[in-house]
């Protein structure tokens, strides 16, 4: 398994999420969203596995940027509001490979073996 686990430090989520790698003695990296962000083809390759734009983003952020997606209509335009400020996605965000989850979701997680 080749696991990325894109967070925050401040994430409770993303800090279970390694927990929970670490408690199964999984190695995984860690890439801080913030400070390095995702590249495009890793973006696009999320946004694939997670079934769209709208699954990626934190709808429950405080961010004015979250106004405006509501009326955004066309996923491109989301897809490039979301890729130039990725503090709007959900975290964590896992990926093994093409396959990927957002948000702390183990039983997914357990089936990639």
């Amino acid at each position: 398994m080749n696991i990325q686990i894109f967070g925050t430090s401040k994430c409770f989520d993303t800090k279970k999420a390694e927990r929970w790698f670490k408690e199964r003695r999984i190695k995984y990296q860690m890439i801080d969203l913030v400070k390095y962000g995702m590249s495009g083809g890793e973006f696009d390759s999320v946004l694939r596995a997670v079934g769209g734009i709208d699954a990626l983003i934190n709808w429950d952020s405080k961010s004015p940027d979250i106004d405006l997606l509501k009326y955004l209509s066309e996923e491109r335009q989301k897809e490039d509001k979301v890729y130039d400020n990725q503090k709007l996605i959900r975290t964590p965000v896992v990926r093994n490979g093409k396959q990927a989850t957002v948000g702390f979701c183990p039983e997914v997680w357990e089936t990639w073996k």
